[in-house]
């Protein structure tokens, strides 16, 4: 307990500290118009109080993953405060808060179209293509989740009640999607992330009432999971896949450019988009400490529950046992609006980026319907293709969680070409470090991971360094043709 205090001031020290001076290499201009209020629609572009931004962004981001990526990140042991607690402060805050200011900057634009900026036209179409696909499983995932959990409160759980609430969550992801953004999401979704901090608060007294004996940091950082083993799951790169929402996300940079068109100033930046992945960190945080008691402290029989119990189990079996009635259906209602909330700005997402991309006015609803019709399809058939399988949702999880890294990573690249290009010093470093970092995470889990090509686990911390040290070569590299750019600019 006292690993997870100390994590939780690091968090807020992050914010203050190292937000401010992610924030002064930005630079952001409170004068300079923003897309709400050059490109107002009263579709998609529009004002909205920085509150009620940052609570949607905060929903958006949120989702099941700092939960159930926290739930299943436990099994690593206290490393995953670690991971959490340096990988939200210093490679997702500073992701978020870029990448949503570069949407700002950009008039509003979609993340392919700010790859596209800085890493080309190849890249773009690359990144289009992978950013759909990755919406399209974040969207199949956000149903999969919380129909799980209303499956098993509302009826017996069984395949039957599951696709009951499947279709019920679908009907819902279709009008709001197409709907303007203030009209459902403005209006309730600061609602569903009040029940989320709620929910995280009260079971943070909770811990702090029993102050359970969980493993602490200086109890060792090794894995304490049963698939540690040849093709199990190391530390390294596994950790860093499954606990993404709550360190760093790639789905975060397609959520920003919505909150991007409706900022009324860009100082509003450092709250709404550093500020939301701290507060998410914390909600981690939480879930991977209440984790740690359910599987290596006694909390699964506390709960009436076991240790197999998967992600969805935990949270149901501890919100009911931990916080009674009314607690417990606040705590419940959060975990299920926050996956629901976001897997419908998802495929909002996944729409004005097609729009975007063949630049189709959305004002007319038959054009939000042309590229609406396909997505939830193609989402559709992904979705029963996993139900249908027994594993599904562990597998579904693992190919979000690479897809999800593996975009991060662009996107932490085209930031680092910006800061290149407009930066002076070493600040590019602020972004290419981390970088690096992921590109070795999401290159090193695809080998070896067995929805990968199943390369023997023991290679990974030897492939991890090795495409590391390359991605420090191109990063030297990059800043030395920068430098001669400058000087022929001259």
């Amino acid at each position: 307990m006292f690993s997870l205090c100390i994590c939780l001031v690091a968090l807020v020290l992050g914010y203050l500290v190292y937000g401010r001076v992610v924030e002064k290499v930005f630079g952001p201009d409170r004068s300079r118009p923003t897309p709400a209020v050059a490109n107002a629609d009263g579709v998609d572009f529009v004002q909205m109080p920085s509150w009620k931004v940052f609570m949607i962004q905060f929903l958006n981001i949120a989702g099941t993953g700092p939960i159930f990526g926290a739930i299943m990140g436990a099994k690593f042991g206290p490393s995953a405060y670690l991971w959490i607690v340096l990988g939200c402060i210093f490679a997702g805050a500073v992701h978020d808060y870029l990448s949503g200011m570069l949407s700002v900057r950009l008039g509003g634009a979609g993340l392919p179209e700010i790859i596209g900026q800085y890493l080309g036209k190849a890249t773009k179409s690359f990144t289009l293509l992978f950013t759909i696909l990755m919406l399209v499983l974040v969207a199949a995932v956000f149903v999969y989740s919380p129909a799980i959990i209303l499956g098993d409160i509302a009826g017996d759980g069984t395949l039957k009640s599951i696709m009951i609430w499947v279709v019920v969550i679908f009907a819902y992801y279709f009008i709001a999607t197409m709907l303007p953004i203030n009209k459902i999401i403005g209006k309730i979704y600061p609602v569903f992330a009040f029940a989320i901090i709620f929910m995280a608060i009260a079971l943070l007294v909770g811990l702090f009432v029993k102050w359970p004996s969980i493993p602490e940091l200086w109890d060792g950082l090794t894995n304490r999971g049963p698939s540690v083993g040849v093709n199990g799951q190391p530390i390294f790169p596994c950790l860093f896949i499954t606990i993404a929402c709550g360190a760093i996300s790639g789905f975060h940079a397609t959520q920003s450019p919505l909150m991007a068109r409706c900022m009324k100033n860009e100082k509003q930046g450092r709250p709404i988009f550093y500020g939301a992945m701290i507060t998410e960190g914390m909600v981690a945080l939480v879930w991977a400490a209440i984790s740690s008691y359910f599987f290596f402290d006694g909390g699964a029989a506390e709960c009436g529950s076991d240790l197999s119990a998967a992600a969805p189990e935990v949270v149901t079996s501890v919100s009911r046992s931990w916080l009674g009635i009314l607690g417990g259906v606040l705590a419940i209602l959060g975990v299920v609006a926050a996956p629901i909330t976001s897997g419908d700005t998802a495929l909002r997402s996944t729409r004005l980026i097609v729009a975007e991309f063949f630049k189709l006015d959305q004002k007319p609803i038959r054009n939000r319907l042309l590229i609406s019709i396909p997505l939830f399809i193609v989402t559709a058939l992904i979705l029963w293709y996993n139900i249908a399988d027994s594993d599904g949702f562990n597998t579904i999880w693992r190919y979000f969680g690479w897809s999800n890294q593996t975009l991060a990573v662009f996107t932490l690249w085209a930031i680092t070409v910006y800061l290149l290009k407009n930066k002076r010093g070493m600040r590019y470093l602020i972004s290419g470090i981390p970088a690096a970092f992921m590109t070795a995470v999401s290159l090193t889990f695809i080998l070896v991971d067995k929805v990968g090509f199943g390369v023997n686990t023991a290679a990974a911390p030897g492939i991890g360094i090795a495409v590391f040290a390359a991605c420090a070569c191109a990063l030297s590299a990059l800043k030395m043709r920068q430098a001669n750019n400058n000087l022929d600019n001259k």
